[in-house]
């Protein structure tokens, strides 16, 4: 990570993906793990109902839940939030 890691926490995260990094913020106010890349997920299904709210008090609907890694065996229930310019894993 940067920088700026903790400092733009507040960032606008829900903006359109540029590029191919994937950067992954640990988040302990994310409910759940969440991405905006259909390829970090090894399965997934389309959801109807669900949304999202951020720090800024944007919005936006979970499209679809699955599986987020490398393999079955070394992965995470996530959600998939369509646009998402970062990924999230959620702490407790």
């Amino acid at each position: 990570m940067g920088e700026n890691d903790t400092a733009n926490r507040s960032e606008d995260c829900s903006g359109h993906r540029t590029g191919s990094n994937q950067f992954w913020f640990v988040d302990s106010g994310c409910s759940r793990h969440i991405t905006g890349g259909k390829s970090n997920f090894l399965s997934l299904a389309a959801t109807q109902g669900g949304s999202v709210v951020f720090d800024n008090e944007k919005s936006g609907i979970i499209v679809g839940i699955g599986k987020i890694g490398e393999s079955l065996s070394h992965s995470i229930d996530g959600v998939y939030f369509d646009g998402l310019k970062h990924n999230m894993l959620s702490v407790s």
